[in-house]
């Protein structure tokens, strides 16, 4: 039996807003320290690649699924997903002090269109490596747009933004902001509209999203060429190709 970190309220909003605060600390300040240093090692081995773009750093070091695969992490998705969790990716998100890009208005769910069954069980939880406020570009949401469909898009400049398409005519006044101390989190669905604007502060901004489905949802292997997928708690209901089952 694992113990819930959820109350019903909290599941309850989630599931009608899309999204949650979670303003505690995730984890202890010693796996803190290690997760930062894991990422301080990625950004310096990043090249020529932009901070913004350490996506999937847990194919490349597999120190993270200590994180990703965690108790702490588990028990906070469980009530939102039940006991059938998949480990389906996760990214380190940083934007550099005064150049660190905008996130268009997006639904993650667009951008894996195809490659799941279905999109109505994926949560993210999104962790302040950094202290993340409006002053530095943090994470922003329409509340209650998961349940809209795939919206339309159109295209951006691909080198102010991390995406090259946005959500055409989002209502930016509805939106609410994450602001969060370094080690709090985020949850939200992937269906939910959602976005950040650039980091014009002397201050950096990284999260680490930590991404999860239900196993009911099939994962597809041929639309994920490459791709590698973790059975992190319970069953695989749907079938789905786990690299550890």
């Amino acid at each position: 039996m694992t113990t819930s970190v959820l109350s019903n309220e909290e599941v309850n909003y989630y599931k009608e807003n899309g999204y949650l605060l979670h303003k505690k600390q995730l984890f202890s300040p010693e796996k803190m320290s290690t997760l930062t240093n894991i990422f301080e090692e990625q950004l310096a081995l990043k090249g020529s690649k932009l901070s913004d773009e350490l996506d999937t750093p847990h194919f490349r070091d597999e120190r993270l699924l200590e994180f990703l695969l965690s108790e702490e992490v588990l028990d906070l998705v469980e009530p939102v997903l039940g006991p059938n969790i998949g480990l389906w990716s996760s990214h380190f998100i940083c934007k550099d002090a005064h150049v660190g890009r905008s996130t268009p208005w997006h639904e993650d769910s667009a951008y894996w269109n195809g490659r799941l069954s279905s999109f109505d069980k994926i949560v993210t939880v999104w962790l302040a490596i950094d202290r993340s406020s409006e002053e530095n570009g943090c994470m922003r949401v329409i509340p209650g747009t998961h349940n809209n469909g795939f919206s339309d898009y159109e295209d951006v400049d691909a080198r102010l933004n991390l995406f090259a398409t946005q959500i055409k005519n989002v209502d930016e006044s509805k939106a609410v902001y994450f602001e969060l101390e370094r080690g709090e989190c985020s949850l939200h669905d992937s269906r939910i509209i959602h976005g950040a604007k650039a980091n014009t502060s002397p201050y950096r901004r990284c999260g680490y999203t930590m991404r999860y489905f239900s196993t009911e949802s099939k994962v597809y292997a041929d639309k994920n060429p490459g791709f590698k997928i973790w059975l992190a708690r319970g069953k695989d209901i749907a079938g789905s190709p786990f690299v550890n089952v």
